[in-house]
């Protein structure tokens, strides 16, 4: 799965621990985030320097906890919506502004997350001899970034020291020059701290993620529509903000939903959607993992998904650890959920098999994968400056 080989069985004499640097485009609450965040407070409780850059507000406070340690840098230059030509002069005016944080950081390696920022990292670090790690997060064949950005990408990625992707079939879209070194790295299935037990006579179906057309909430709401005069009890929650509130909502109203469905934004705290959750839908149209789906997982909700690209099926054995319905097909997916909402006794066993399959996406697991691509880089580095990196003995594979 892997061809970066990691020197092992050995712990490099050192003088001080290695710096590294992440790269976000924002700060908020999206599956990126979610992983750097995880990654960062990794890295700092080993007593690590690390750097946190995102182009975001200068005022912006991460919707992830961060260990103390971290150094965030907000840079500015958020990403809006812009002509063309305005939009390729703000780009080289981040690659700028994120080189000029390099050289002032210092940071030994530099690990960047999804394309466009990607890309600005790769054009950041030219010359500056250090080694980026690139990772996409969603699904490349699916998700366009446009023929601009998809030439830059065909141009730099060649550049940087390895590709992570979530799954193997997001690897492969990339020709064999894109992706020298390259490794798939899951999602890990994180247990928000408060999640409660699974309640048996609970009523409330939940979805999470942002507004937009990836996530197929227009399929949800109309699947919805179809069972919810025979389990009139039943309520609909779907967590998130984006750019298709207002056709939601519009789609709510035309249905008839206004008082069994709510949009209420995101969660005030991370995870904290699982606390009223009673069943959990992914509708998504296509994913780089699904995140979502491993957190209900791993507290322990039934869930249902559509068996999208990709993620879904890795995670879900069909009818025993989660439902997986044809990817857009609408009318499967309502009845899989009248099969749910009838069925107490498979929600049961569904919940009880879930929590079970995401013990291999543990957080100590996934982190540890990383930890091996990362340090991979560093023993190169360690005559550099006249000092040594301390790196891991560690030999676990993916």
């Amino acid at each position: 799965m892997m061809n970066m080989a990691l020197a092992r069985n050995a712990i490099v004499p050192c003088a001080r621990k290695p710096h590294v640097a992440f790269v976000l485009q924002g700060l908020g609450a999206g599956g990126s985030e979610h992983i750097v965040g995880l990654l960062c407070n990794h890295f700092a409780a080993q007593s690590w320097t690390v750097t946190l850059f995102a182009f975001e507000d200068r005022a912006a406070r991460p919707y992830y906890p961060l260990d103390s340690a971290v150094r965030v840098m907000p840079l500015g230059m958020k990403s809006r919506k812009m002509s063309s030509l305005a939009g390729l002069a703000t780009l080289w005016a981040r690659v700028r502004l994120l080189r000029k944080g390099f050289e002032v950081a210092g940071p030994d390696i530099v690990v960047s997350f999804l394309t466009r920022t990607n890309i600005i990292s790769l054009l950041a670090s030219r010359g500056l001899d250090l080694p980026v790690i690139i990772s996409e997060r969603n699904n490349p064949a699916l998700q366009s970034v446009g023929p601009f950005w998809e030439r830059m990408r065909r141009w730099t990625y060649p550049r940087s020291y390895g590709l992570i992707t979530m799954t193997r079939g997001a690897m492969d879209y990339f020709h064999p020059r894109m992706r020298k070194r390259q490794k798939v790295i899951p999602n890990p299935a994180t247990l928000p701290a408060k999640a409660k037990a699974w309640r048996r006579d609970g009523r409330t179906m939940v979805a999470v993620g942002r507004l937009t057309a990836q996530k197929g909430f227009d399929r949800l709401l109309d699947a919805f529509a179809r069972i919810s005069s025979v389990h009139s009890d039943w309520r609909l929650v779907i967590w998130g903000e984006g750019a298709d509130r207002e056709a939601l909502e519009r789609q709510r109203h035309d249905l008839g939903l206004d008082d069994r469905v709510d949009l209420p934004g995101v969660s005030a705290r991370p995870g904290g959607w699982i606390e009223d959750a009673d069943l959990f839908i992914l509708s998504s149209r296509f994913e780089g993992w699904g995140l979502v789906l491993g957190e209900a997982m791993a507290a322990g909700l039934p869930v249902i998904s559509y068996d999208c690209q990709w993620g879904p099926a890795e995670m879900i054995e069909h009818e025993q650890s989660g439902l997986l319905v044809p990817e857009g097909d609408i009318e499967a997916l309502a009845s899989g959920l009248d099969r749910l909402c009838a069925d107490e006794d498979l929600r049961a066993r569904l919940a009880l098999n879930a929590r079970a399959a995401m013990k291999r996406y543990s957080p100590e697991r996934i982190l540890q994968h990383w930890q091996q691509t990362i340090e991979e880089a560093l023993p190169k580095l360690s005559d550099a400056d006249g000092s040594k990196l301390e790196v891991s003995a560690i030999s676990s594979e993916c």
